[in-house]
């Protein structure tokens, strides 16, 4: 598989309590990939892990073909990981147009040197904000672009988070539970705008709403007490009699 992001035999423990075992993750190029587990099962101890928030007790993070283990959570996304929170991350007096074009403004100064910085020229900044009115576009945020954040819906604030991840260019994506809160009109448009995205970015996706799940994500990754249980399409899956185990109990 031409893997874009990687995990070899990783492993997280505090003391005694080991929250992700042995995960060997493969996230292909341009894949739509699903991570789901119960409750507790270490989906988001995984990804912070991934993101450089945590470090691994041992094993590899790799990211299209470097080892990153040992890199800034910064320095990943100078490299093409972004990630939203399963909490909003959001700057409540900003409009959408003013966070992301902020949110590009710093990427584009963290490639420049500190002299170059000095010399952001209005044509530059122009082109900025109409990167960021496209981004919005993209994600249905454009009419409301020029509206403080707090007054959005929250489906939209959720959108909103995507927006400023997408800003920094990814090559992926990582996306903890982007539905978690939004009601169900709302989670509709999140999972066309989803379905919107380019296919160049390779997404990982959390979530505990099956029914994105299984229309979205072309692979699923079960993840039981930090270990993978199985990975498959989403008809392998489905039919998968331990799957339903986890999820249902053995009575059912």
């Amino acid at each position: 598989m031409n893997a874009i992001l990687q995990t070899r035999d990783l492993w997280k423990n505090f003391g005694g309590l080991i929250v992700t075992k042995n995960v060997n993750l493969s996230l292909a190029r341009g894949a739509r990939h699903a991570l789901i587990g119960p409750n507790g099962a270490g989906k988001t101890t995984l990804i912070n892990q991934l993101t450089g928030v945590l470090r691994p007790s041992s094993g590899s993070v790799w990211l299209d073909g470097e080892d990153i283990t040992r890199s800034a959570p910064d320095h990943r996304v100078y490299r093409g990981i972004s990630r939203t929170f399963q909490i909003n991350t959001l700057f409540p007096r900003l409009t959408p147009l003013e966070a992301v074009t902020s949110a590009i403004l710093v990427r584009e100064r963290s490639k420049l040197n500190l002299l170059k910085r000095r010399f952001f020229g209005v044509s530059r900044r122009r082109g900025m904000i109409d990167e960021a009115y496209a981004l919005l576009e993209l994600l249905n945020l454009d009419k409301d672009c020029l509206t403080e954040t707090h007054h959005l819906a929250y489906g939209k604030q959720r959108l909103l988070e995507m927006a400023l991840a997408l800003a920094a260019k990814p090559k992926v994506l990582l996306l903890d539970e982007p539905a978690a809160g939004v009601p169900e009109g709302e989670s509709d448009e999140l999972f066309e705008v989803l379905k919107a995205l380019p296919k160049e970015i390779s997404i990982l996706l959390i979530e505990h709403d099956m029914n994105l799940v299984f229309h979205f994500a072309d692979r699923i990754t079960v993840l039981v007490n930090g270990e993978e249980l199985v990975t498959g399409t989403p008809n392998e899956i489905a039919e998968d009699p331990r799957v339903r185990e986890v999820y249902l109990g053995k009575g059912h």
